[in-house]
C-alpha cells in the first residue's frame, strides 16, 4: 500500500503510534495489510539522502557567510574566518551595526518573503499542519542569507534554527519537483531539518528525535528510516567539512553520588520555571510589537538597537556566541559576572526575537539555560555544601533541561546534550533535570516556545502520540 492509498483508505492511523509494545501490537492488528517498507520508501530515502548531500554543505556556507558579515561589519575586513563580534573596538559605533542589519532583514522580510521572520522552526511546522509540507522556493535562500545577515551584524541567535528552516524547505522543494504525497513531502521536510541541525551541531540521533517529537509527529519506519538516513549522511560528510570533534568543549564529568542527582534534579525543577517564564516573555514582547503604530518591517530595527546597546555594555552577548557555551560549561565561570550576562542575554535575545527578525533559538537557550544552571548549583551548594554537585554537570544540565522545558521535545534535549559534548557520564543527571524540568512546564504551560504562536492563529498542533481506529 502506498502513502498515496493509506490516505485515502477508511481504515488509519490517526496521531502517531508512541513507540511502546502495547502500541505497536495495536498498529498491527488495526493495518495487517500495510507493508512497512516498499520500493516507494526506499525511493524516499534516497531522496532524504540526496537532500542531506545538499543542505551539509549549505550549512557550512552558512557559517561561512556568517563569518564575512561579521568581519565585514565589525572588524572591517574580508574574511570568512568565524570571529566573535565581542573582540570589536567600534566603541559607541556598535550600538548602530545591528541596527542597520535589523533595517536589511525587515526590508527582505517584506519585499522578499515574511516567513523569514522569526526562528524557523514553528514556521515550518505550520506548512507540515497547514500547507501539506509546501514551502515557497525562495525561503531556501532568503532564510538563510536573512539569518547570516542578522547573526553577523550581532544579533544574539543561533545558527541552526535557520539551517533547520532550510534543510526543510530543501526537502519540501524536492518533495514538490517530484510527485510525492503530503506525507512524503513531511517526511522529506524532516530529513532535510534534520539534516541540517546534523551539519551544525554533529548530533544525528537528537536531529531525529527532534524531528519525531516537532516536526513528523508520529512514530513509523516510513517516516524515521529516511530521517535516520539523512543524519547520517549528514553526520559522514560534516566529520569532511566541519572536521571531527564535540561541538562544545567539556572535561571529563565525574560520577554522580545520589545526593548530587537530587540537587540535579532540584535544578531541573528550577528550570522549568525558567522555561515558562521564556516562552511568556517572547510571546509578551510580540504582543508589544504588535500594537506599535508603526509597519512590521521596522520592528526589527528596535531590537536592533536593543541589541547594540546591550552589545555596547556586554560585548559577549553579540552574535551566536557558542564560545560562551564553552565558558558556561567550563565550571569557571560563575557569580554575579555570570548572572549579569544572562540578564543581559537575554533581555537582548528576547527582545530581538519577538521584534520579529530572523535567527534561531536554540543557541541562545542553552547559552542561558547552561548559565543560570549554574547559578542555581551554586546556591544549592552553598545551602548543602555536601551535595557534591559538579558544576560542569550543572551547566549541562541546566542547558538541557532549560530547552526540554521550554520545547517539551524531551528525548532530544537529553541526547543532544550528550552527542554535543560527548560526555556519557552526564545521561543520568540530564534525564533527571530534563524531567523535572519537562514536568513543571507541562503543569504551568499548556504550549511551548514552539507552538504558541500557531495555537494563537487557531491552528491545532498535536501534542501526543497514540493510535485509534477510525471507522469508516
Amino acid at each position: 500500500m502506498t502513502d498515496h492509498e493509506v490516505e485515502k483508505s477508511s481504515t488509519t492511523i490517526g496521531l502517531p503510534i508512541a513507540p511502546s509494545m502495547g502500541l505497536v501490537i495495536e498498529q498491527a492488528n488495526i493495518i495487517k495489510h500495510e507493508t512497512l517498507i516498499d520500493k516507494r520508501t526506499l525511493f524516499i530515502i534516497l531522496l532524504a539522502s540526496l537532500i542531506a548531500l545538499l543542505v551539509t554543505p549549505i550549512a557550512r556556507l552558512l557559517v561561512y557567510l556568517i563569518g564575512i558579515i561579521t568581519n565585514i561589519a565589525f572588524y572591517g575586513k574580508i574574511s570568512n574566518v568565524f570571529s566573535s563580534p565581542a573582540n570589536n573596538h567600534l566603541g559607541y559605533f556598535v550600538i548602530i551595526v545591528p541596527v542597520i542589519g535589523s533595517i536589511i532583514v525587515g526590508f527582505m522580510a517584506r519585499y522578499g518573503s515574511k516567513a523569514i521572520r522569526g526562528h524557523g522552526i514553528p514556521e515550518a511546522m505550520e506548512q507540515i499542519l497547514l500547507n501539506d509540507s509546501k514551502i515557497a522556493i525562495r525561503m531556501t535562500f532568503l532564510k538563510p542569507l536573512s539569518a547570516a545577515i542578522a547573526i553577523g551584524t550581532g544579533g544574539p541567535f543561533g545558527a541552526e534554527g535557520p539551517i533547520i528552516a532550510t534543510g526543510g524547505a530543501f526537502g519540501s522543494l524536492i518533495g514538490q519537483i517530484i510527485k510525492t504525497s503530503a506525507h512524503e513531502r513531511k517526511t522529506l521536510l524532516a530529513a532535510g531539518a534534520a539534516a541540517g541541525m546534523t551539519a551544525i551541531f554533529g548530533s544525528p540521533i537528537s536531529a531525529i528525535l527532534l524531528a519525531i517529537e516537532l516536526l513528523l509527529f508520529e512514530f513509523r519506519p516510513r517516516s524515521f528510516i529516511p530521517v535516520a538516513v539523512a543524519t547520517i549522511t549528514a553526520m559522514a560528510i560534516r566529520s569532511m567539512i566541519f572536521g571531527v570533534g564535540p561541538m562544545f568543549k567539556l572535561a571529563v564529568l565525574p560520577g554522580v553520588s545520589s545526593d548530587a542527582l537530587l540537587g540535579y534534579t532540584i535544578e531541573g525543577l528550577a528550570m522549568g520555571f525558567f522555561a515558562v517564564l521564556i516562552t511568556k516573555s517572547i510571546y509578551l514582547i510580540e504582543d508589544f510589537f504588535e500594537h506599535l503604530p508603526i509597519h512590521w518591517m521596522w520592528w526589527p530595527a528596535i531590537g536592533g538597537l536593543v541589541v547594540g546597546i546591550i552589545g555596547f555594555v556586554s560585548p559577549e552577548t553579540l552574535g551566536v556566541g557558542y564560545d560562551n557555551i564553552d565558558k558556561v560549561l567550563s565550571g569557571v565561570f560563575i557569580g554575579k559576572a555570570l548572572a549579569i550576562f544572562c540578564i543581559l542575554k537575554f533581555i537582548s535575545w528576547s527582545i530581538a526575537l519577538g521584534s520579529g527578525t530572523s535567527g534561531g533559538t536554540l543557541a541562545p537557550i542553552f547559552t542561558i539555560g547552561g548559565g543560570l544552571g549554574v547559578l542555581i548549583s551554586q546556591v544549592i551548594s552553598f545551602i548543602f555544601p555536601s551535595s557534591g554537585i559538579d558544576l560542569k554537570v550543572a551547566g549541562l544540565v541546566g542547558m538541557a533541561s532549560c530547552f526540554a522545558g521550554s520545547s517539551r521535545a524531551l528525548f532530544a534535549s537529553i541526547i543532544f546534550a550528550l552527542e554535543t559534548t560527548w560526555q556519557y557520564n552526564g545521561l543520568l543527571p540530564l534525564l533527571a533535570g530534563c524531567t523535572a524540568s519537562y514536568l513543571i512546564s507541562a503543569l504551568l504551560m499548556k504550549n511551548t516556545i514552539m507552538t504558541e504562536k500557531l495555537i494563537r492563529r487557531g491552528h491545532h498542533v498535536p501534542t501526543e502520540y497514540h493510535a485509534y481506529h477510525k471507522k469508516g
